[in-house]
């Protein structure tokens, strides 16, 4: 089963990213804390993280051209993102700082035995994009728009753009958020978290749930992530892909960033023509090297690990 879409030609970059950015602090415990407890860390630390900046830079450090649209506040954290991305060769030409906001930050509790984590997090309303503030003209520089939609008017403006100017729609959604059905009206790659099609339609079965997403909204290719056991996709000839996930080299020490990992490699595979089953089998063998590592992006690949880790496995 092929990739349904002919990406555009003659652009600035491949894929331009619009949503989330992150500073993340980390803290990793001997066993996910019990109410009222008191556990000794065994390890803590700062990273970078956010959903759609970490894609940027999976497919930077894979060989893609990338840019990112986002707003950073102008602290020290905010810094510390800007210049993360800058140092991975993500284009920050549409990245903002705004005055007097604070950076998205969240707080990561990471289970040692599992490498499962809880995520604190709080984002400044300060960093919101309106419809008017939406960076259109990225998107006619791009041939694929990757898209989170926390600011739902603003990713609608976008989407409805890169559709104008044949660019490619991808979406990575965990949430439901107001006005998301007509975003995803706009959207050719919807790859969302194993919750999400339980909180958006009340479907439990994942096969059931990709089916009706597919109906009402007409994606090429829709998906969920499932974990460790890897991923389901449906596409366009309404046949399903299992791919199952990769024992992660010397254990799993993390999964913050592992959804964020598998579009990495999907993309990458389209970009590769590969098949729909061996894109998501890619984006399986990204997402389990991430996991080698605390962090969002600490352990993404390059591209000679990554095919090595293919071809052995």
């Amino acid at each position: 089963m092929e990739f349904p879409y002919t990406f555009p030609q003659d652009r600035r970059y491949d894929v331009a990213g619009f949503g989330t950015n992150a500073v993340d602090y980390l803290i990793r415990v001997p066993n996910y804390p019990e109410f009222g407890s008191k556990v000794e860390l065994t390890e803590y630390s700062q990273a970078a993280g956010g959903e759609v900046a970490t894609t940027m830079v999976g497919l930077a450090r894979l060989g893609l051209k990338t840019a990112y649209a986002g707003r950073f506040g102008d602290d020290a954290a905010g810094d510390f993102g800007v210049q993360t991305l800058a140092d991975e060769g993500v284009d920050i030409s549409h990245a903002e700082r705004i005055a007097g906001a604070g950076t998205q930050i969240a707080f990561i509790v990471i289970d040692g035995t599992s490498g499962e984590r809880t995520v604190i997090w709080q984002r400044d309303a300060k960093l919101a994009f309106t419809r008017d503030e939406a960076p259109l003209s990225l998107v006619r520089d791009a041939r694929v728009l990757h898209l989170t939609p926390h600011d739902t008017a603003a990713c609608l403006a976008m989407a409805q753009a890169a559709k104008a100017a044949g660019t490619i729609v991808s979406i990575d959604i965990d949430n439901v958020f107001d006005g998301v059905e007509e975003v995803l009206q706009n959207v050719d790659i919807l790859i969302a978290s194993s919750e999400f099609p339980e909180r958006f339609l009340g479907i439990s079965d994942p096969r059931t749930a990709l089916s009706e997403m597919r109906a009402r909204f007409g994606c090429g290719i829709v998906g969920v992530t499932l974990g460790a056991n890897g991923a389901l996709l449906l596409g366009p000839d309404g046949q399903f892909v299992e791919s199952a996930g990769f024992e992660v080299p010397g254990g799993c020490r993390d999964t913050t960033g592992a959804g964020d990992a598998f579009r990495v490699g999907l993309l990458q595979g389209f970009f590769r023509r590969e098949s729909i089953a061996d894109a998501a089998r890619r984006a399986n063998a990204v997402a389990a090297l991430k996991c080698r590592a605390v962090g969002a992006r600490t352990a993404l690949p390059d591209p000679d690990e990554l095919q090595a880790f293919l071809e052995n496995s």
